[in-house]
């Protein structure tokens, strides 16, 4: 079995202030919890921006690059930049801080899909900012866009940059999708994907879902040819973990996918999540990869090939 790559994915752009104390905001607070989730056991950083005054989520490269710098001057880990953005954002400005800053993953969402946040606006009782409510209901009516030209724009810029490309997967039809891309030479194998479960509007946190999506990556992909993590959103993160890991597969916990460590209990950090899937990797005599050792099962170009230096790093 081959070593467990964990992510931590530290905010997102899902969750909202009002709906944990604990998620973090600022550049600063962003990357403190990454560092805290490295040195917990996560081998991969997952990263957005927020405005560090309101909360909401960010495109800003400036935003993105202070954060980037500040978990490189203090951890090995690879970081993944996302092109998922948020519902206000175009589809250029999702990508351009992957394009000035070259990480060495990024995510490319593979299909257009409803993304649907609504009903957490429900759960705030009283919001910190005026934004917040407003911003969930509206994704009610809300297709989030990857068309055929986008994915293919995405992957053009990713290959230039040797930017391995973080395939998201929120439903069957989408890796469809991607044998397309490798069949018409936009994508190189290996390839790795992510499944992304428990979105509404994509596939449910199942693990007949689980099942169903890897074998038809293996089937439609070929089993060789790629590498697959797990996201499951929500109060099933951590039993699809212990699946995804029992199958031999990657995982991805913290704050952007599931605000909780267990019932009513909020995690304090990404950290804590990580320390849950290290406790379950323990108890299956599945072996934790260390950063370095993720870059080389990814194929991952490497920390120094990246767009930006960690010598000048920002200071609290």
């Amino acid at each position: 079995m081959s070593k467990l790559v964990i992510t931590a994915a530290v905010t997102g752009s899902v969750h909202t202030p009002s709906l944990s104390p604990y998620l973090p905001v600022t550049p600063a607070e962003i990357a403190a919890d990454a560092v805290k989730a490295v040195r917990a056991g996560a081998a991969l950083v997952h990263v957005h921006a927020r405005d560090p005054q309101t909360g909401k989520p960010s495109a800003d490269p400036k935003l993105y690059e202070e954060i980037v710098r500040r978990i490189s001057a203090e951890t090995d880990a690879p970081i993944c930049i996302t092109t998922g953005g948020s519902k206000e954002m175009t589809v250029a400005e999702r990508a351009r801080s992957v394009m000035l800053l070259k990480p060495e993953l990024a995510s490319l969402n593979t299909g257009s899909m409803n993304f649907a946040l609504h009903p957490l606006a429900a759960k705030i009782k009283e919001p910190k900012f005026d934004w917040e409510i407003p911003f969930l209901e509206a994704t009610e009516d809300w297709i989030f866009p990857n068309t055929f030209k986008t994915l293919r724009e995405f992957a053009t810029f990713m290959a230039e940059a040797r930017t391995k490309p973080e395939l998201e997967v929120y439903d069957a039809g989408m890796l469809g999708n991607i044998q397309f891309l490798i069949g018409t030479g936009v994508l190189t194998p290996p390839v790795h994907v992510q499944f992304v479960l428990g979105i509404l509007g994509g596939m449910p946190a199942t693990v007949g879902n689980l099942v169903f999506l890897y074998e038809s990556a293996c089937r439609m992909l070929g089993e060789k040819t790629f590498t697959w993590s797990l996201s499951a959103a929500g109060r099933a993160q951590l039993p699809m973990m212990a699946t995804a890991m029992g199958m031999g597969g990657n995982v991805r916990v913290g704050l952007e996918d599931n605000l909780y460590l267990a019932p009513k209990q909020l995690a304090k950090s990404s950290a804590e999540q990580v320390e849950r899937v290290v406790a379950i990797a323990q108890a299956l005599s599945i072996p934790v990869a260390t950063p370095a050792e993720a870059r080389q099962i990814l194929g991952l170009k490497g920390a120094d090939a990246v767009g930006w230096t960690t010598a000048a790093a920002p200071t609290a």
